[in-house]
């Protein structure tokens, strides 16, 4: 038997219900799974023949920790480099310059630095952030919405945190975004993601918010969107494993980049019975790789 890490959060230490779905598909394959606690002390990384980050969604309030401990772990996916990279969502700016069509994203990282529109619909979100946690949707056009938003903002920057704020993206009314998932590279299934963006106070103990998730389709131009976001990245990611990339219509009708998720995106399994296979097919193989490389 191979033995595989599915690395998850103190939260939820025995995985994510959708992560769960590949457990049964992986020991047919002769993959026994561990579920493990990122941060936990006592995890002996060295024992598995591969390493694979989850559901740690709780990174975000140690993102420089979560990013030296990614570095420590042996065959690890997707790579420390690319955790590093991905878990400020700056990287934006780098798809942007390398012509992925994005959306448009101004960067706020001090109070002194705040000057918000004055009319339009906007969110307001931190750079390093996960599971929607701290964005919100504001008319700025209305007085009292601008000046919750301007509180939302001092909030986040008076914490030290780099704050988005990006025209909303209407479409997400009235079509919702499209999430593109692949692994190894390739094409396996969509979800469509109903408009959520309301208040920026949640629980202070939530991991994420709940989403209206169904089973969508691709277009080709979405898929070649998600190709191109991906051959964007500035860093080697022939070893990646998955890639979720959500996006919205422009006005023009053609997707644009909302996110590129490279590091723990939920991948929606329960959505596209069939999915989990694939994922677990990917993942055996690359686990029978490093075990063979090992001896």
């Amino acid at each position: 038997m191979l033995d595989v890490a599915l690395i998850t959060c103190s939260r939820l230490p025995d995985l994510d219900a959708d992560d769960r779905l590949a457990v049964g598909p992986l020991l047919d394959l002769g993959v026994r799974v561990t579920p493990a606690v990122w941060d936990d002390p006592s995890v002996d990384w060295e024992r598995f023949d591969l390493s694979i980050i989850r559901s740690t969604w709780d990174y975000t309030n140690d993102r420089d920790g979560f990013v030296a401990w990614a570095r420590s772990v042996p065959r690890l996916l997707n790579s420390p480099e690319i955790v590093a990279w991905n878990t400020d969502k700056r990287y934006l700016e780098d798809l942007a310059a390398a012509g992925v069509p994005a959306v448009a994203t101004t960067w706020i990282a001090s109070s002194e630095a705040i000057d918000l529109p004055t009319r339009g619909e906007f969110v307001v979100k931190p750079s390093i952030g996960a599971g929607s946690i701290d964005a919100a949707r504001y008319d700025l056009g209305d007085e009292e919405a601008r000046e919750r938003a301007l509180k939302h903002v001092l909030r986040l920057t008076d914490a030290g945190r780099t704050v988005m704020l990006q025209p909303f993206a209407h479409a997400i009314d009235e079509v919702g975004e499209t999430a593109v998932m692949l692994i190894d590279g390739r094409f396996s299934h969509a979800v469509r993601k109903g408009a959520m963006l309301g208040k920026a106070d949640v629980a202070d103990d939530a991991l994420y918010l709940d989403e209206e998730i169904t089973s969508g389709t691709a277009t080709d131009d979405q898929i070649e969107l998600a190709m191109r976001a991906v051959a964007a990245v500035p860093i080697d990611t022939s070893p990646l494993l998955y890639a979720r990339v959500d996006m919205v219509p422009s006005s023009d009708g053609r997707p644009i980049l909302m996110e590129l998720e490279l590091t723990e995106p939920s991948l929606f399994m329960v959505t596209t019975p069939g999915s989990e296979l694939t994922f677990a097919a990917a993942i055996a193989a690359r686990a029978r790789q490093t075990a063979k490389a090992r001896k």
